[in-house]
């Protein structure tokens, strides 16, 4: 017996997109300019103290992270990864005493809140998530 889910205006699911795509743009950005090397991106990481040599592999993983968010089969995975990654952003930039500490969390709080797991949208008819969800049909 399939799970019934309630509709979504378009306003509704525009609106989840715009918001997803905030965080997912300023971390694809940081991941660019990290893999392409450019100068704001080497300074800030050497005064987060990380050396020059682990500005690409992170953003790798910043890339990977971005990559499982925006494809829908490992969204839920990506929403962690980037979720993760963003609370890395803003212990990081806690420690070392920046004044930018608002941008990590609200790109944080934006994926946690925008990933249809969150509001229970779409995502719990999937067949193959409703037993994991405690749901049987």
């Amino acid at each position: 017996m399939p799970l019934e889910t309630a509709p979504i205006s378009k306003t509704m699911r525009w609106t989840g997109r715009i918001m997803s795509a905030v965080p997912v743009l300023l971390t694809l950005l940081g991941s660019v300019m990290k893999l392409a090397k450019v100068a704001p991106a080497l300074e800030g990481m050497a005064r987060a103290g990380f050396p020059e040599r682990f500005v690409v592999p992170i953003g790798i993983l910043e890339l990977i992270c971005v990559a499982a968010y925006v494809i829908p089969q490992t969204s839920v995975l990506g929403a962690i990864l980037l979720t993760g990654l963003l609370g890395g952003a803003t212990v990081t930039t806690l420690r070392i005493g920046d004044d930018g500490v608002g941008r990590p969390v609200s790109a944080g709080s934006a994926v946690a809140r925008t990933h249809p797991t969150a509001k229970n949208v779409e995502w719990q008819a999937r067949p193959n998530v409703a037993p994991v969800l405690g749901r049987t049909g």
